[in-house]
């Protein structure tokens, strides 16, 4: 007979806790709403995902173990990303109060999809099951579609929910035609099961198996937003609030290094000369396409989204060399994307106020003489997105390159290189408008911020700490490789 023992349900502390506090929020909004709408529910929701980090961090040693009958995996790493999902999470909520309160985005429907959101990030994160996996991406991309269709007056949002959703589903169904074709062959939808299975019973080269592989990767590049399913997030980005942009560009990367690692290396990893060479083609394709048109871009928006799906190209280079080390380099660039992105998403909403979004690049004219503190961290946070030193993205960058290297694709690297090098102009782009260029005489006139003392402090810390850890890079890509 099972019992909450026997299934370890205690292993998924952290979502049982933040579903139950989404529930209770729910409950006292209902109360407060009449006198303070969201009064209760922000400060609520911020503290419930600091506890599920605690709780997530605290299963940090935990030895791999499996419960709920196999559903899930509780593990250094999970206990890891878990933790800083929450974390990454609740600072970017932080930055996105003041602007989505200025839209009346800031409803506690919003705050509870958020929170639900991470409850999928955290399932897809520790899942062991394709079923686990599969219900974490629906439970996220759900909420994404809802958060991106709150701002109702905006012809531009209702937009970029719709692509979304429909993109989304299209890719969901591919995914899921993909796994049940795994299931065919396999027999199981345990991804242990899986690898042991693809190992023993079908034979090399098995065309059946192939194009389970290849339509499982292409579900998930969909959902990494890398080329060739790519087309929805300049459109999406630039469509949506930009609170909930950054939500979501820098939450789920966390969830999606997971997804690739649990789905590619512990379910397929018998397998790797199917899907390395997908994963090579689709990060150097990711690479060059984000680079090169990214140039063109006049909105900030549209170009921090072809910026994203050149990174997801680094990122899946890590993972196609097939090496721990390349895996722990793919980890630690997920977790430094995702930093970098709070700052660059956190500075557009600090520029940002009633009236005015910031999000061209012709908003940014001028700024060192606006605000010259705020230009000087969007220059530390730019120059960690191109990946110049001495800043924490240059070596997350060269971790990845250093594993592909290692790996034998010598010609991947040097092209990697070249566009790395073509990308970091329209980086220095920003750079000469902030300090080079005269700011307009509407902005230099209008009040240069919005932002208050807690948002400043968050902002600033967010950006320095990019430049900080770099002496301690060496033991961070250690405590990462023992996670993997």
């Amino acid at each position: 007979m099972m019992t909450f023992s026997s299934l370890q349900v205690d292993l998924i502390t952290p979502e049982i806790f933040l579903c139950a506090a989404a529930c209770v929020i729910l409950l006292i909004e209902l109360i407060t709403k009449p006198q303070r709408p969201c009064a209760a529910a922000w400060p609520l929701t911020v503290v419930s995902l600091l506890v599920g980090a605690w709780l997530a961090f605290s299963q940090m040693d935990q030895a791999a173990t499996l419960g709920l009958n196999g559903l899930i995996i509780a593990d250094p790493m999970s206990a890891l990303l878990r933790g800083l999902t929450c974390v990454v999470t609740a600072v970017a909520l932080f930055y996105a109060r003041a602007y989505s309160e200025a839209r009346e985005v800031w409803r506690v429907e919003y705050l509870i999809l958020a929170l639900f959101g991470v409850v999928g990030m955290m399932t897809m994160i520790g899942a062991a099951h394709l079923l686990t996996l599969y219900v974490g991406i629906e439970l996220l991309a759900l909420c994404l579609y809802g958060m991106i269709a709150m701002q109702r007056d905006a012809v531009e949002a209702a937009e970029a929910a719709m692509k979304y959703f429909i993109l989304g589903a299209l890719a969901s169904g591919l995914l899921l035609y993909g796994m049940s074709l795994l299931y065919g062959l396999t027999g199981t939808l345990s991804l242990s099961e899986i690898g042991s299975s693809t190992l023993t019973h079908l034979a090399p080269g098995s065309l059946p198996l192939m194009l389970a592989i290849v339509m499982v990767v292409a579900g998930l590049l969909f959902k990494l937003g890398a080329v060739p399913f790519h087309m929805w997030v300049p459109d999406v980005y630039e469509g949506s609030a930009t609170g909930t942009t950054l939500y979501l560009s820098a939450v789920p990367k966390l969830a999606a290094f997971a997804i690739l690692y649990r789905l590619l290396f512990q379910g397929l990893g018998g397998w790797l000369e199917i899907w390395q060479d997908v994963l090579l083609v689709a990060g150097i394709l990711s690479i060059g396409l984000g680079s090169i048109i990214a140039i063109a871009q006049t909105s900030l928006k549209r170009l921090l989204a072809y910026s994203t799906i050149s990174h997801m190209g680094f990122l899946l280079l890590g993972f196609a060399s097939g090496s721990t080390s390349g895996f722990a380099a793919s980890m630690m660039y997920a977790v430094v994307y995702s930093v970098t992105t709070l700052a660059v998403f956190g500075g557009m909403l600090a520029l940002s106020r009633a009236g005015f979004e910031s999000d061209q690049l012709d908003d940014l004219r001028g700024l060192n003489r606006r605000n010259p503190w705020l230009a000087f961290l969007m220059l530390i946070v730019v120059f960690s997105l191109a990946g110049i030193p001495p800043t924490a993205g240059f070596f997350a960058k060269l971790l990845v390159l250093q594993a592909a290297l290692e790996a034998g694709f010598v010609e991947i690297v040097i092209a990697a290189v070249l566009f790395a090098v073509v990308g970091a102009f329209y980086y220095l782009r920003i750079v000469k408008l902030m300090y080079f260029d005269d700011p307009r005489p509407d902005l230099l006139a209008a009040a240069s911020h919005s932002y208050g003392p807690g948002v400043r402090l968050a902002l600033s810390v967010n950006s320095i700490l990019i430049v900080a850890i770099t002496p301690w890079v060496g033991v961070i890509i250690e405590m990462v490789s023992k996670t993997i």
